[in-house]
């Protein structure tokens, strides 16, 4: 759980302004006057418990950071943060494995909220060989492992529009969360660059983009080209902290080349 030291009204003031809105648009959507919720960011009036959690529900707090406010505001968190490993968590960590393993021949990966994997399918491992062996230790972390020079990066072919994927959606969680730890990822993956040749022509790789509305990961895997579209799975109502920064980022053939491999690898 996170401390902090502020008033509960300057977290209820940050939160709503990184989520730009004004005070009457937060007002109208928590249904109270602008007036009363001046006072609780100023610290004129003290939100009770209620009123804590009605306010982070409507600016969409993660739940870890709903805590820390209800800590400032002097009462209890509410929220479990427990370890994945927990007994308690049990279920969701069958459920987690029998995902992964539903989705074989084609890889998924789970990971927690910092991008650290927390478990992976068997058609994963083939896609990584190769890298260096200090990236794939624990705990692995998988944007830098995608995007290192001594990673997966010199056999994705198109590394500069994967690389704008992954550092767009970086800052859109970094906004979202304010999380330090993802900050300094985003500021380490923005220092590497392309490790070889602009990206390979579609027309050179042998695939188009496979939708037309997605970004593909192409990926020299031996000497076949790979082209997959990802899909990302989160728990729809989490009441723990860790289950809510647990996702499960799926990997999808977006050819029948592709296909074809994934299921020759997985019989070999």
């Amino acid at each position: 759980m996170i401390t902090n030291q502020r008033p509960v009204g300057d977290h209820l003031r940050e939160w709503r302004q990184r989520r730009r809105l004004s005070q009457l648009e937060l007002a109208c959507e928590a249904d109270i006057s602008t007036r009363h919720l001046s006072f609780l960011e100023t610290g004129r009036a003290q939100p009770s418990r209620e009123m804590v959690l009605h306010l982070a529900e409507r600016l969409d707090v993660p739940l870890r950071e709903r805590n820390a406010i209800l800590v400032a505001a002097g009462y209890a968190p509410v929220f479990p943060d427990r370890s994945l490993d927990d007994p308690a968590l049990a279920a969701a960590r069958e459920a987690i494995r029998l995902v992964l393993q539903g989705h074989e021949p084609s890889p998924a990966i789970a990971v927690d909220r910092h991008w650290v994997l927390v478990a992976a399918n068997r058609a994963v491992a083939p896609l990584i060989a190769g890298a260096d062996p200090a990236l794939l230790a624990p705990p692995m972390n998988v944007l830098r492992l995608s995007l290192h020079p001594q990673g997966m990066a010199p056999r994705i072919l198109n590394f500069s529009q994967w690389r704008g994927h992954i550092l767009d959606r970086l800052r859109r969680q970094v906004s979202a969360s304010a999380d330090p730890v993802l900050n300094d990822l985003l500021s380490e993956l923005e220092t590497y660059m392309a490790p070889g040749p602009i990206d390979a022509p579609d027309e050179a790789v042998g695939h188009g983009d496979p939708a037309g509305f997605v970004v593909p990961l192409r990926l020299r895997v031996g000497d076949q080209v790979l082209t997959f579209i990802s899909t990302t799975t989160v728990f729809g109502t989490p009441i723990d902290v860790s289950l809510e920064q647990l996702a499960v980022e799926s990997f999808f053939p977006a050819d029948t080349v592709t296909a074809e491999a994934l299921r020759r690898m997985a019989a070999g």
